[in-house]
């Protein structure tokens, strides 16, 4: 094998292992970090409790479809909750159509300095994105992009099936 064929076939295998589970587990994003919040479910309690589609996003990061979720073009007043734990974590306030397909927020519920919601970096495109969760329970929202509306500058765009809403 010369030089170009190994390094293609080392790149190829890193990222493999990197969007494997057990290759998140080696630097630390393996699924034993949900298990360290206040709301805590065993995983069959989890499957028990959420619809396969919220699971898949909710426990397992997982995305829906862009366009599929009622919550992106409802714009009643309101807060938006966790499906998993029931959290209120995003305001009507704060809700904007972003024109992704997907619900969008400027700021969390109780502004940027929210303790509703955490952030770490998501290398699972190779490119370092923030993953937005419940700090509640550790389930998985969606991303915070740079590119929203003042005041904040900031885009969270979520999975509307790891949220639902209470009208006021």
């Amino acid at each position: 094998m010369n030089r170009r064929g190994f390094l293609t076939a080392t790149v190829a295998m890193t990222g493999a292992a990197l969007v494997s589970n057990k290759g998140w587990a080696m630097f630390g994003f393996g699924s034993d970090q949900k298990e360290n919040f206040p709301y805590k479910l065993t995983d069959a309690g989890w499957k028990e409790k959420l619809s396969p589609e919220a699971y898949d996003v909710l426990r397992k990061e997982g995305t829906e479809r862009s366009g599929t979720s009622p919550l992106d073009k409802n714009y009643d007043d309101g807060t938006y909750h966790c499906a998993g734990c029931d959290q209120a974590v995003f305001s009507s306030d704060h809700k904007f159509d972003s024109g992704t397909g997907w619900p969008s927020f400027y700021q969390p519920i109780d502004g940027m300095s929210s303790k509703r919601v955490g952030t770490r970096t998501d290398y699972k495109l190779i490119l370092p994105r923030t993953e937005v969760h419940c700090s509640n329970c550790g389930g998985h929202f969606g991303h915070v992009f740079e590119d929203g509306p003042e005041p904040t500058g900031l885009r969270y765009c979520l999975n509307g099936v790891a949220l639902h809403f209470k009208a006021v």
